[in-house]
């Protein structure tokens, strides 16, 4: 388990930054240590329960080799995970330097700090007994907590707008006003801080409404807001703010919707009458038939059958 740590912190800085891994293949590597050291454990597995206690109560006596393997693997895997995900945090500050404002430096800054509280606890495994080790794990677990609260991003629209009517203008008598916020207050609300001006909001949209047009870039099934922030170089919080502005939906209504109007064009086509509609709904980008039902029947009003005897 302590080795697939290191991995698993490796995995979540490439997806942060948007830098995730199209091989699956390449992915089960790095699980080939943790694999090796079960496979290395198996004769102790084999032997009897006593024996297993005794060599619990004898400091691993019979199997220093295999502690020696372990250890040894842990740290370097742990250190080596933890460097390389540093590496990965500060490449992406330097391509996104001039895009990024300070909501996003606090979010980079979060990952860097994880990538050193890791490798901070890897070295004191290698060199501490276990007062030390945990009693550093215990402060390390406090401090995610600490830093984890202080992220824009965990909070949701619901304690968001629980806010605003806590904050709104009294009218007069000391008390709330009883008028309801609109949906244009709640928005301008939720993203005051984001930093994101309208000429800059413009100029993402139209970027973004290009490389849709262009390139069809929605028919790529594990597309995500980080991969097509970073296609368009810029912060995910800024694509998700503009599209919630610009179209009224979240991310993935609204790249579900446009395929939801490419699917409706193919499958009017006289070529495509060959074909079943959830071949075309797959060739658009959709990767279950679920999914493609609720939104087409979202966007329509009906069922895809419903719609073209309509």
């Amino acid at each position: 388990m302590p080795v697939m740590l290191g991995v698993f912190l490796y995995l979540y800085v490439r997806e942060i930054t948007g830098n995730r891994l199209d091989n699956n293949w390449i992915t089960l590597l790095h699980f080939v240590p943790t694999i090796l050291l079960v496979l290395l454990a198996i004769p102790f597995y084999m032997i009897t329960g006593a024996e297993k206690i005794y060599v619990f109560e004898n400091d691993g006596e019979g199997f220093e080799w295999y502690s020696m393997i372990q250890n040894t693997v842990v740290a370097l895997s742990g250190l080596t995970y933890s460097i390389w995900s540093l590496v990965i945090i500060n490449r992406h500050q330097k391509s996104i330097k001039d895009k990024f404002s300070n909501t996003d430096k606090k979010e980079l800054q979060w990952l860097r700090l994880l990538s050193i509280g890791f490798a901070v606890i890897w070295v004191l495994a290698a060199f501490f007994d276990e007062v030390v080790i945990y009693s550093a794990v215990s402060v390390f677990v406090l401090c995610i907590a600490i830093f984890g609260i202080n992220q824009l991003s965990i909070f949701n629209s619901n304690a968001e707008l629980e806010d605003i009517i806590d904050n709104q203008p009294t009218n007069g008598t000391g008390k709330p006003s009883t008028k309801t916020p609109s949906k244009e207050d709640i928005k301008s609300e939720k993203y005051a801080k984001s930093g994101l001006s309208e000429e800059m909001a413009s100029e993402i949209y139209t970027s973004l409404k290009v490389l849709m047009e262009d390139s069809s870039y929605y028919k790529d099934e594990e597309l995500t807001l980080i991969e097509l922030s970073k296609r368009l170089e810029v912060h995910p919080n800024h694509l998700s703010q503009v599209i919630n502005e610009m179209e009224g939906k979240n991310f993935y209504n609204y790249i579900n919707s446009l395929r939801i109007n490419e699917f409706i064009k193919l499958a009017q086509l006289p070529e495509s009458k060959k074909y079943t509609m959830i071949s075309l709904a797959y060739d658009c980008g959709f990767s279950t038939k679920s999914t493609f039902n609720k939104h087409f029947k979202l966007q329509t009003g009906k069922t895809p059958t419903d719609f073209f005897k309509s």
